[in-house]
């Protein structure tokens, strides 16, 4: 699936689900919806996120940078730090640059819960109410939508490498592929708009 139409699924997913996590819609919640919804295609080094980070769009310098990021903040937690997040940070940058697309941990459950502990002991330091909810909410959206495409995901790697996937799957570099998702953008917008427009009691009058 397109990183575009992730981001659209997670922020329809925001949309329809906010008041079940807060009374009151939070555009910072949103966000993190949006960037954690991209964040398993960071194993591809053309995945969106990897547009600004990588300064080559190649699979070398995606290893070469992450593991690099990785090391660092070892290496300076080591010296100076001594936080156990900045452990599991400097570890998860290194999963990320041995991991490739869809074959690895980044398109796991076992990363999933990864990151999300990560997120959530983030959320608990900074006081951010939520984080961890948004971000799973983003996360688990994008391995349930990449489990529609005829690739599916290695949903329990480590353990197995078998891949998961819906009864009916789309190849989304297919003409039909690209049909599907541009619907799923259009109603996605429309369903966004008119929850706003519930949410803020706005009315068209004739």
């Amino acid at each position: 699936m397109k990183g575009k139409t992730h981001a659209g699924i997670g922020a329809v997913t925001f949309v329809a689900l906010y008041n079940g996590v807060s009374q009151n819609i939070n555009f910072v919640g949103l966000v993190i919806v949006i960037i954690s919804s991209l964040l398993p295609d960071i194993d591809h080094p053309k995945g969106i996120l990897n547009r600004y980070i990588l300064p080559f769009k190649n699979k070398a310098t995606k290893v070469t940078l992450y593991i690099c990021l990785g090391g660092l903040v070892l290496w300076v937690d080591y010296l100076y730090l001594r936080q156990p997040i900045f452990k599991a940070i400097g570890f998860m940058l290194i999963v990320i640059a041995l991991s490739s697309h869809r074959n690895g941990l980044t398109h796991s459950l076992v990363g999933m819960i990864l990151f999300g502990l990560i997120m959530g002991y983030i959320g608990n330091y900074y006081k951010i109410t939520f984080l961890v909810y948004y971000f799973v909410m983003g996360y688990g959206m994008h391995l349930i939508c990449d489990m529609a495409t005829n690739r599916g995901v290695s949903l329990f790697y480590p353990f197995s490498s078998k891949k998961i996937k819906w009864p009916f799957t789309y190849s989304s570099s297919s003409k039909l592929g690209s049909f599907i998702e541009d619907v799923i953008m259009i109603v996605g917008l429309i369903y966004i708009v008119y929850r706003f427009m519930l949410i803020y009691n706005i009315r068209f009058e004739i």
